[in-house]
């Protein structure tokens, strides 16, 4: 049981910042306030997509809310392939499943925790769900799947 104090733990954080309020964890006034992100534009101006019914553009949200946006949407990619990571080593060190399978598990087992996590945020004053960033967990957790595969293939070829 001592294997799944990690990935529990790192589940009980993920639930602790979706239960924040989007306020609470809003950097765009430290970058604004601490970084002068001007020199980003040129790169930044051709940006422009919806997300989650929003236009995301430098226009939009200027340098600070375009750079927190990528932060924030990629800190779901980097969370979700941790939280992988975490359940395959204590699939692992618990079970006697294949590696592929408990690779498979693990993905599972993130992806339901994801869309778990979406729904719990829905909850949560100022914060909405949506599916889209369960495709962005999904694909950490996917991501992780790949490294998994990979690792395990170089294991097997002596690398």
């Amino acid at each position: 049981m001592r294997y799944w104090v990690w990935p529990f733990l790192w589940m009980a954080i993920i639930f602790y910042s979706s239960s924040q309020p989007y306020q609470d964890q809003d950097i765009k006034p430290m970058l604004s306030d601490y970084i002068n992100l001007s020199f980003l534009n040129p790169f930044l101006a051709p940006v422009h997509f919806t997300y989650h019914h929003s236009e995301v553009s430098l226009e939009a949200l200027g340098a600070a809310g375009l750079v927190e946006f990528f932060i924030r949407k990629g800190a779901h990619v980097t969370v979700f392939l941790i939280l992988t990571l975490l359940f395959y080593y204590s699939l692992r060190k618990s079970t006697s499943l294949t590696n592929k399978m408990v690779i498979i598990t693990a993905w599972i087992l993130t992806v339901v925790y994801a869309a778990f996590d979406e729904w719990h945020q829905g909850m949560t004053p100022n914060r909405t769900p949506y599916f889209g960033d369960v495709l962005l967990d999904t694909t950490g957790a996917t991501i992780a799947v790949g490294i998994l595969f990979i690792v395990s293939s170089l294991r097997k070829s002596g690398k």
